[in-house]
């Protein structure tokens, strides 16, 4: 078994136009100083880190490394969800994505999603030059609008969606396979990978490709109410990052999973800081261990009541205190006893061949 790496911060959700979170070498003293032993970088964000340069640099990414190093971090992996969305955008969402766009592909889906997938495999190159192994991303969305439609879907539907969507994937998937690096979907709510079964669906597409893995968040199981647990014995095997973020689900007569168009605070399901939610942390990192998970334990931080600063403060040790130190001992040893194989035979009341008659 195991011993789970971390903890590690996620800074999608703390980089900010203002110091101490917007800059690398800033955001990293930050973190360090509050005790996270590594940091997960948002590829797609500039203040923090040059995807284009880290890709075709060796000279910038050593740069990098150094500026963590120096604080005591290192870099547990990147993410590239924003990248990973935009390879798979439904017409429904086009305008809600044009802030991430670059403006000469504004009202060109076509010419944005090579773009994205572009951007996708400078992810996956910079992932190499930083001696990394696994990359996060999202999947896209092509099908999701049609979740629960009415009138019903029409035949096919999904079957075409999921289709363009391992066409759109493989050549990512295969840049991951040429330079040893695990592409991670996170399962998550509004991605046409979102569970079990529409991710089986999509690694059936991809040929069972081995770079086709994913990345674990229990808080969107909570919102969706599936058993995270038992997901844990079903793809542990797939399951390369874990992002620590906990979550509440509280259904009322007047709301359930959807939500009521509600905002955040007021949903009957939401997410919360470490430990003030309902997610089974202790079952979940005994799994983990007990599964020989060869990554690290993330910190992700989303609340819609507690701010950022006590959620990492606290969140780092909560982590701590959930890592398990796993044994290199056996409890019962002290009872134990080498036997031979004669002595195993004599026990199951088996003999020899040639003992038989004797």
């Amino acid at each position: 078994m195991k011993t789970l790496k971390g903890p590690s911060l996620h800074l999608a959700q703390f980089s900010h136009d203002q110091p101490p979170f917007d800059s690398l070498p800033h955001i990293g003293a930050w973190a360090a100083g509050h005790g996270f032993k590594a940091v997960q970088i948002p590829a797609w964000d500039a203040r923090l880190f040059d995807v284009t340069l880290a890709a075709n640099s060796q000279a910038y990414c050593d740069e990098v490394k150094g500026e963590l190093a120096e604080h005591g971090l290192v870099i547990s992996e990147l993410t590239s969800h924003i990248y990973g969305q935009l390879v798979a955008v439904h017409p429904a969402y086009d305008t809600l994505w044009d802030a991430f766009t670059p403006p000469a592909l504004l009202r060109r889906p076509q010419a944005r999603a090579e773009w994205a997938a572009e951007q996708m495999k400078l992810a996956v190159r910079a992932s190499a030059r930083l001696g990394l192994t696994d990359l996060g991303t999202f999947s896209g969305s092509l099908a999701w609008p049609y979740l629960f439609p009415f009138p019903q879907r029409p035949e096919g539907l999904v079957d075409a969606a999921f289709q363009e969507l391992a066409k759109r994937w493989r050549p990512i998937l295969d840049l991951c396979d040429d330079l040893d690096i695990n592409l991670c979907y996170e399962i998550h709510p509004a991605e046409d990978l979102h569970d079990g079964t529409s991710f089986e669906r999509f690694y059936h597409l991809v040929d069972h490709h081995p770079r086709c893995n994913l990345l674990f968040d229990p808080s969107h199981f909570v919102l969706q109410q599936l058993d995270y647990l038992h997901y844990l014995d079903l793809y542990h095997e797939f399951i390369r990052m874990f992002h620590v973020k906990d979550a509440e689900f509280n259904p009322t007569g007047r709301q359930g999973i959807y939500g009521g168009y509600s905002d955040w605070a007021d949903r009957a399901g939401r997410f919360r800081s470490l430990g003030d939610g309902q997610v089974n942390f202790k079952a979940i990192f005994a799994k983990l261990a007990q599964y020989d998970y060869p990554g690290w334990a993330t910190l992700e931080w989303e609340c819609c009541l507690k701010n950022q600063e006590d959620g990492a403060r606290e969140g780092v040790a909560f982590i701590n205190q959930h890592i398990i130190q796993v044994t290199d001992r056996v409890f019962d040893d002290f009872a134990g006893a080498t036997l031979s194989p004669s002595h195993i035979q004599a026990m199951l009341g088996i003999a020899p061949a040639d003992q038989r008659n004797a």
